[in-house]
């Protein structure tokens, strides 16, 4: 499993949001500016972010983004299982996939399934806060 630029950004967006405060819309421009990111690529981003409850989004002169909850309240899994789509180590378990016709003899697949309950558990460990916090994880 390889965390992509989308899922590395939309957490570095989300910990500017937060270091921003939850009252004031940041944006899309000042953090792509911030964050030293493509704008294009923020709009690739903030949809699925928005779309999915994570941050609010308004359009105008005063618009921006900014955080739906309380940074401590943001599971780093909740986020990258938006914007990566799943965390899984091997394809055989990923959402959706085809049953393996080899699942009931395979050596591996109990590894493989403790560690992706270990990545998720761990990753689900760790909040917004406490990267934004730049807290020992």
């Amino acid at each position: 499993m390889i965390i992509s630029t989308r899922g590395r950004y939309a957490l570095r967006v989300m910990i500017d949001l937060a270091e921003s405060g939850s009252d004031e819309y940041i944006a899309m421009k000042k953090i792509a500016e911030r964050q030293g990111l493509s704008l294009k690529y923020l709009e690739r981003i903030l949809p699925v972010l928005t779309h999915n409850g994570i941050v609010e989004g308004i359009q105008g002169k005063k618009g921006g983004y900014r955080l739906t909850r309380k940074p401590d309240e943001y599971k780093i899994g909740e986020i990258l299982r938006l914007t990566e789509g799943d965390l899984a180590p091997v394809s055989c378990l990923e959402c959706g996939a085809s049953p393996c016709e080899k699942r009931d003899e395979c050596r591996t697949l109990p590894m493989w399934t403790k560690l992706q309950d270990m990545i998720c558990e761990y990753l689900d460990s760790i909040t917004l806060e406490d990267l934004m916090l730049k807290r020992d994880v």
